[in-house]
């Protein structure tokens, strides 16, 4: 378990592939179980260890998991978390195809199907359905895959995946959402890449970068990063 950030307040990990944040009705082990355990042993708790959970990632998506050590941090993070201005979230996304814009505003209704723990996006308001907008920009391309920079207004379920679809882009190893083969790890390309927030409690500026894993595709539009290869913002 890699920690990004920790103080008395808040702690951050970088969350594998394949991880379970929150418990389910596989009642497998969770993210939360290993933080538990974490704080527990490295500060010598008796007990019981409060560990609260103020956003998710789906199992598939690796990066930044934010989680809050006191009962005050939590109802502060989950109002943030609420408020679309009061968190930037930033993900990368490696697709099959390059986007139709260097960058766009996509704006949808999201409706979930419990039955197929799957969302479909509608243009105008549906019956169940609940807003939800991103910015995507392309920032790499590779021989075979283009990279995505996306920023997040909205926390809806499976939105990146879904909101990507409507204009024909599939994540890579994203079965669910149409991409044709699976990735060796089961996980897919998605990565929570950057938080940026005011601390709940001590009200200073937080930043938290997290690498995305360590596979060939990865490497290689990290490789470009660092060589400061991506494309520049192009303003509006």
């Amino acid at each position: 378990m890699e920690i990004l950030y920790e103080d008395n307040h808040i702690i951050a990990v970088n969350k594998a592939c394949g991880e379970l944040v929150q418990s389910d009705i596989t009642r497998e082990r969770t993210l939360v179980d290993d933080m538990k355990d974490y704080l527990k042993n490295k500060y010598n708790k008796p007990g019981n260890v409060f560990v609260g959970l103020p956003h998710r990632l789906d199992r598939p998506t690796s990066g930044i998991v934010l989680l809050a050590k006191t009962g005050k941090a939590l109802e502060r993070l989950n109002k943030m978390f609420s408020e679309r201005d009061s968190i930037s979230k930033t993900y990368w996304a490696v697709v099959n195809k390059r986007p139709p814009r260097h960058t766009d505003t996509l704006e949808h209704y999201l409706k979930k199907n419990q039955e197929q723990n799957k969302s479909y996006a509608y243009s105008k308001p549906v019956p169940g359905a609940k807003y939800a907008r991103l910015t995507y920009r392309h920032v790499a391309s590779i021989e075979r895959y283009h990279l995505l920079e996306i920023s997040l207004f909205t926390g809806r379920h499976h939105q990146i995946r879904v909101q990507l679809g409507t204009i024909n882009l599939k994540i890579k190893g994203d079965l669910k959402y149409g991409f044709p083969r699976a990735n060796n790890d089961k996980g897919i390309h998605l990565h929570a890449r950057k938080l940026e927030f005011m601390h709940p409690v001590k009200k200073t500026p937080i930043t938290i970068i997290a690498e995305p894993p360590d596979d060939k595709v990865w490497n290689e539009f990290v490789k470009l990063f660092r060589e400061n290869q991506f494309s520049p913002v192009i303003p509006v």
